[in-house]
C-alpha cells in the first residue's frame, strides 16, 4: 500500500513535501517501494524549488534502490515490513529506509570474501559516493534507519550577457 503523507507530527510544515511507503522485505516489494518513490519524485519535480537535474533524479533513483534492496536483503525479519521515507525540502532531498533488524548496522566496505569484479558487496560504497551524507540511526525497539541525503542541485540556465563581436563597442576606457 503506497501513501503519500503531507506531514507528520513534529515535522516542519512549510517548504517539504513527504512520501512514505511500507513494503515487504523482499526483492519484489523493494522493487515495487522504488517505483512508486520515481513516480512520487517525478510528480514533484519542481516541488518545492529548485527544479531537479537528471543527474539528481538519477542519483536519487540509485539511492532509493540500494537503501530497499539492502532492507529486503539484510533487514529481513519474517511478518515485518520495511518502511521508505522521502523528505524534499527547497534544498534537500533525504531518503530514509527503516528495516527491523537492528543488531547490524551497515558499514561501506567490501565484504570479506567478495571478489573485486563480483556482483554485491559494494553498494553501501555507492550509497557514500553518491549521497552528501548518509548513516544509520537506531529505530526502536529493534530496528534501524539508514538515511541518504542529496543536495538539490538546480538546473544551470545560461543568462544573456553583453553583446559581443563585430558591431558592439565596449565600455569607455
Amino acid at each position: 500500500m503506497n501513501q503519500e503523507t503531507v506531514t507528520a507530527p513534529g515535522e516542519p510544515i512549510v517548504g517539504a513535501d513527504h512520501f512514505r511507503t511500507m513494503f515487504p522485505t523482499t526483492a519484489r516489494g523493494a522493487h515495487t517501494a522504488r517505483q512508486a518513490a520515481e513516480r512520487w519524485l517525478a510528480a514533484h519535480r519542481g516541488r518545492p524549488e529548485p527544479e531537479p537535474t537528471d543527474d539528481d533524479m538519477a542519483t536519487a533513483s540509485l539511492l532509493i534502490a540500494e537503501l530497499t534492496a539492502n532492507a529486503a536483503l539484510y533487514g529481513r525479519v519474517q511478518g515485518r515490513n520495511a518502511r521508505l521515507a522521502l523528505t524534499l525540502t527547497p534544498t534537500t532531498l533525504r531518503i530514509e529506509v527503516t528495516d527491523a533488524r537492528g543488531e547490524r548496522l551497515p558499514v561501506p566496505t567490501l565484504s570479506t570474501g567478495t571478489e573485486a569484479d563480483g556482483e554485491s558487496g559494494r553498494g553501501l560504497l555507492l550509497v557514500a559516493s553518491l549521497a552528501d551524507a548518509w548513516g544509520c540511526e537506531s529505530y526502536p525497539p529493534g530496528g534501524k534507519t539508514v538515511w541518504a541525503e542529496c543536495a538539490r542541485r538546480a538546473a544551470v540556465r545560461t543568462c544573456p550577457g553583453p553583446p559581443s563581436g563585430p558591431g558592439t563597442t565596449s565600455a569607455s576606457r
